[in-house]
C-alpha cells in the first residue's frame, strides 16, 4: 500500500514505420571566387546636408536632455511614492484587522 506504483511505458498501437535511413553525402568545395574590387566612395550628395553643431544647437540639446531626465525622474519618484503610500495603508489596515480579531477572542 505504501509502495509507489511506477508507470509503465505504453506499447505503440497501429502501424509503426521504421526509422528513416540517413545516407552520408560528400562535401564538394565551391569554386574560389575572387573578392570584389574596392569601390571609390561617392561624394556627399546635395540632397542630404551635413549636420553642423553650433553652440546654440548644443545648448538646446543639453537643455532638452536635462528636461527629459527631470520629467522621467519625477514620474519614477511619484510612482515609488504611490507604492510606498499603498504599502503603508495596507499595513495599517492589517494592524486594525488583527487588533479587532484579538479583541473579539478575549470576550
Amino acid at each position: 500500500m505504501l509502495r509507489p506504483k511506477l508507470p509503465t511505458m505504453p506499447q505503440p498501437t497501429g502501424i509503426v514505420t521504421p526509422p528513416a535511413v540517413i545516407e552520408p553525402t560528400s562535401v564538394t568545395p565551391a569554386a574560389h571566387i575572387p573578392p570584389p574590387a574596392p569601390t571609390v566612395p561617392a561624394p556627399a550628395s546635395p540632397s542630404r546636408p551635413v549636420v553642423q553643431l553650433t553652440p546654440g544647437t548644443a545648448l538646446a540639446l543639453v537643455g532638452g536632455g536635462t528636461a527629459v531626465v527631470l520629467v522621467v525622474g519625477t514620474v519614477l519618484v511619484s510612482m515609488l511614492l504611490a507604492v510606498a503610500v499603498t504599502a503603508a495603508s495596507v499595513a495599517v489596515c492589517a494592524l486594525v484587522v488583527r487588533s479587532l480579531l484579538t479583541s473579539q477572542h478575549r470576550r
